[in-house]
């Protein structure tokens, strides 16, 4: 549904909102990749990355999940525009990362941090959650 990067003093924080759970870390991978801004080189086939990951609860989860992709983005010199959901629960996630090579990222992103981040239904009955992205 949307992503919002909201100014932070020393990391950035990124706020996330979807309909659904699966939607939620779709937009949050998105968000993600934008603030790393990929260096994309000119040409490239596209790439698909398996990821399955399992946490204690659903906002584990999307911390966990975003930096396991974070990880292969830098080891694989990758960027990912998107995440094909092939099973999720509230403690497990298997998808493939769609993605292009890139040559290198504009930001360094260390880690997703699990401060602020709870993901929770809002006013609107979407659910949002804050990610805290170390640089």
């Amino acid at each position: 549904m949307s992503y919002r990067i909201l100014e932070h003093t020393a990391d950035v924080r990124l706020l996330v909102e979807a309909r659904t759970l699966e939607e939620l870390f779709r937009e949050a991978l998105r968000g993600m990749m934008e603030v790393l801004k990929p260096e994309r080189k000119p040409e490239g086939a596209e790439t698909m990355r398996r990821i399955k990951v399992e946490a204690e609860g659903r906002t584990a989860l999307l911390v966990d999940f975003l930096n396991e992709a974070l990880w292969m983005a830098h080891t694989n010199r990758e960027a990912y525009a998107a995440a094909e959901i092939a099973a999720m629960s509230e403690t497990r996630v298997e998808a493939t990362l769609r993605g292009v090579p890139c040559d290198g990222f504009g930001e360094d992103i260390k880690a997703v941090t699990h401060h602020e981040a709870e993901i929770r239904e809002n006013a609107a009955g979407n659910l949002e959650t804050v990610l805290v992205f170390d640089i």
